[in-house]
């Protein structure tokens, strides 16, 4: 899970990034869902991805990271982002 704090200029751009990040991940080994979401009390933008593994996200990771090598993500931003590595508990 990721917690993007768009710039309200680059929100667009920012959810944009996001469905690249979503359309490359389709067909990937062990993906079980993957998707942008709105904040609707907030200009959050959450990216989250749900994988059958650790491992299956680690083997796709280079390749639809790779979507969005070159959108500036931190000058879209008002703060970096937070990811989260969650597992069950």
């Amino acid at each position: 899970m990721v917690v993007h704090h768009p710039k309200p200029e680059h929100r667009d751009d920012m959810l944009a990034s996001m469905k690249r990040v979503d359309a490359a991940a389709q067909g990937s080994p062990g993906l079980i869902r993957i998707g942008p979401w709105t904040d609707g009390r907030t200009d959050r933008l959450v990216g989250l991805a749900l994988w059958e593994s650790r491992e299956a996200w680690e083997a796709s990771y280079e390749r639809i990271f790779a979507a969005i090598a070159d959108d500036p993500i931190l000058e879209w931003s008002t703060q970096p982002p937070e990811v989260y590595h969650l597992a069950p508990g």
